[in-house]
């Protein structure tokens, strides 16, 4: 009875505490300013409640979208007055951003109003933040809706625009926030017209690494709200404009340079630059965090800018800043010209900070520093890249990108530089099947997931060097026949084995390109094609029912063009085990994409699709010079439809005058028998 009697002191105690704490009560701490509000617990029977009602709409079990709708109005009814509470509460805040993405129009501003006077505090709590987000980008979307319509009683951007005056006493602690950082990123983006990111996607601009990762584990999926721009009403302009002055006030150069560097505000900052120079011509912040465009070297901005060139989060901030179009373009070139066009390839061999501000450079800089860079860069390009540390495989594709945008700028030494690195026993003038080198050295197969049965594979590593290869073999057809020759060269299984892997396989796939009729295929590559093809042979239903390697099979179709034979060949494989084939999905798609029921039951048809297949590829050109033994067929065809012709109109010619003879005769006869007649 005693233990019955201690657990009701301590539920009568803990019920008195909620009771106590059912109005907000907001403090602010006197070292940061920041509002520290306590909005009320959640007791046990609501907790149970809203963590089933979070299940229930995780798992979607409802049979129509009226069932689901229905359900999201009882349980908004349900949170009518706890929305305080529940958004600050770890589990419940899961819940109501998941309303938040079904809710209609008055079911938001009906929230927007349950938040009023609290958005700060809202914004500098862990969980409530990330709520508060979703309903700032479903209330852009609104907004943007609302002003193609009549006017509503309550517009949302009333409401918005009351919430952002709650912010403006805040911005300052906003800035390098933990959390409410990321809200005000979020507003500065609403304000300006800029996409509105996802909160998941690994490239989102708003949220942390680490952020994305368990927004994803507890699969919180965003509507199609995200990941769009949308249309501001006139006041936004005026708010961006008092927002950035605002937060410039009370920043002096010392600090504004501190903040680009912070892992917090940096992003924040690099925002804010981007934009300015839709509401302040001055380009105020560009000017607290660099020197005025017509000043030459400074000591303390040429230290800074070294700390930018050499640091992970301010190198992210230049890079951005170059990027984004943010800045002008003669605020760059100063920049390049003092603190960097001296020593481009040495910044180039800084893998994790420089060289991204080299890479954005090379496509923001006037041609001429363009291929001034280039030109420092290329002669050395193949000591610079690391794939077996994945260094400058960025770097790489970027100078290739920037070289074809200078009209092949230096095409054939990056060529050179790259077969140098990758493949130096590779004859690029007399390619012959030798060795695995390139593949083992671009893409690591020796200690790679390859052939592993686990769930641990593809790494992240494996992924950006079959990307790297894949843009090679974009960038030239050398690098495809090379390709080929390495695969040659492995064992089968272990070819067959990258087929199967999900992101080699993509390497095998993009290798399967002919080159176009206009350019003419030489007789040594489609030599090379067929020998290529032969490897698959006896393989092609394992492919066919792999996710991987059916798409494999589904490119042979167009890699076999003008090899009738492959083609016929890789078909009578599926036919031989056509009930496999069918069983498998994937195997399913293959039958399809390579129109195996006109195979089986039509031969002439199937044949008829090869036979435009190949019309079609030479259709792509201009008029191919013909063979001899085809002008000479060309030729005996014309005469031949020219007699089938002339027979016709003189059988023609010879059947009409009969008939006229014959209705002449018939005509007399009548004639008389009418006569009689009478």
């Amino acid at each position: 009875m005693a233990q019955t009697k201690s657990r009701g002191r301590r539920a009568e105690k803990k019920k008195q505490e909620e009771q106590q704490h059912q109005q907000p009560v907001e403090e602010v701490t006197e070292k940061t300013s920041v509002p520290n509000t306590f909005f009320g617990l959640v007791d046990s029977n609501e907790l149970d409640y809203f963590k089933q009602a979070e299940s229930t709409l995780n798992i979607n079990a409802f049979d129509s979208d009226e069932e689901r709708l229905g359900f999201i109005s009882s349980v908004f009814e349900e949170s009518k007055g706890k929305e305080l509470k529940l958004v600050t509460n770890q589990i419940c805040s899961k819940l109501m951003e998941r309303l938040i993405l079904f809710a209609d129009p008055d079911q938001l501003k009906t929230l927007f109003r349950a938040f009023s006077n609290h958005f700060v505090s809202l914004s500098f709590n862990k969980y409530s933040s990330h709520v508060l987000e979703t309903l700032l980008v479903r209330s852009a979307a609104l907004i943007e809706k609302e002003l193609s319509l009549e006017a509503n009683e309550i517009p949302m951007e009333d409401l918005f625009v009351s919430m952002l005056g709650e912010f403006k006493p805040q911005l300052t602690s906003m800035v390098n926030h933990q959390y409410a950082s990321h809200v005000l990123r979020l507003l500065i983006l609403i304000l300006s017209g800029k996409e509105l990111p996802s909160s998941t996607l690994s490239n989102s601009i708003l949220r942390s690494k680490k952020s994305k990762i368990a927004r994803k584990m507890i699969e919180i999926k965003d509507n199609e709200d995200f990941n769009s721009a949308y249309s501001t009403p006139p006041s936004f302009k005026n708010e961006l404009r008092e927002y950035s002055s605002i937060i410039a006030k009370d920043v002096d150069m010392k600090r504004a340079r501190e903040l680009c560097i912070d892992k917090v505000a940096s992003p924040v900052l690099q925002l804010l630059v981007q934009v300015e120079g839709l509401v302040d011509r001055e380009r105020t912040f560009w000017h607290l965090i660099f020197c005025k465009d017509n000043e030459d070297k400074n000591g303390t901005e040429e230290a800074f800018v070294e700390y930018l060139l050499s640091d992970p989060v301010g190198s992210h901030f230049l890079e951005a800043v170059i990027k984004n179009d943010g800045a002008r373009p003669k605020y760059i070139e100063r920049l390049y010209k003092l603190y960097m066009k001296d020593r481009v390839l040495k910044l180039a061999n800084r893998s994790t900070t420089g060289v991204y501000i080299i890479q954005a450079l090379l496509f923001k800089l006037k041609p001429v520093e363009v291929e001034f860079i280039l030109d420092e860069i290329i002669p050395e390009f193949s000591n610079l890249i690391s794939v077996s540390e994945t260094h400058n495989l960025d770097l790489a594709q970027k100078l290739i990108d920037a070289s074809i945008s200078r009209g092949n700028y230096r095409r054939d030494e990056i060529i050179s530089q790259l077969f140098k690195k990758f493949a130096p026993n590779y004859n690029l003038d007399n390619p012959v099947e030798s060795s695995t080198e390139f593949l083992e050295n671009v893409l690591q197969l020796t200690g790679s997931t390859l052939g592993n049965t686990r769930g641990d594979w593809p790494t992240a590593e494996e992924r950006k060097r079959s990307l790297f290869l894949e843009k090679l073999m974009e960038y030239d057809y050398k690098f495809v026949v090379c390709v080929w020759l390495n695969f040659m060269a492995l064992p089968i299984e272990k070819f067959i084995q990258m087929c199967f892997h999900g992101v080699f396989s993509h390497v095998v796939e993009q290798s399967l390109v002919v080159i176009p009729a206009s350019e003419g295929e030489p007789k040594p590559t489609l030599i090379l094609r067929k020998r290529l093809l032969n490897i698959f042979q006896g393989k092609i239903v394992e492919l066919s029912c792999n996710s991987y390697g059916s798409h494999i099979v589904d490119t042979l179709w167009k890699f076999t063009i003008l090899l009738p034979m492959y083609k016929d060949r890789i078909a009578s494989e599926l036919l031989s085990e056509s009930k496999k084939v069918k069983e498998s999905t994937y195997g399913r798609l293959v039958w399809k994409n390579w129109s195996m029921e006109l195979f089986t039951r039509k031969k002439y048809d199937w044949k008829s699709l090869v036979k435009q297949q190949e019309t079609e590829y030479f259709g792509e050109t201009e008029e191919r010079t013909k063979k001899p033994i085809e002008l000479k067929l060309e030729k005996l065809a014309e005469e031949k439809k020219r007699k089938e012709e002339e027979a016709e109109r003189a059988e023609s010619g010879y059947a009409k005058r009969k008939l006229e003879q014959e209705l002449g005769s018939t005509h007399e006869k009548k004639q008389k028998l009418r006569g009689r007649r009478r």
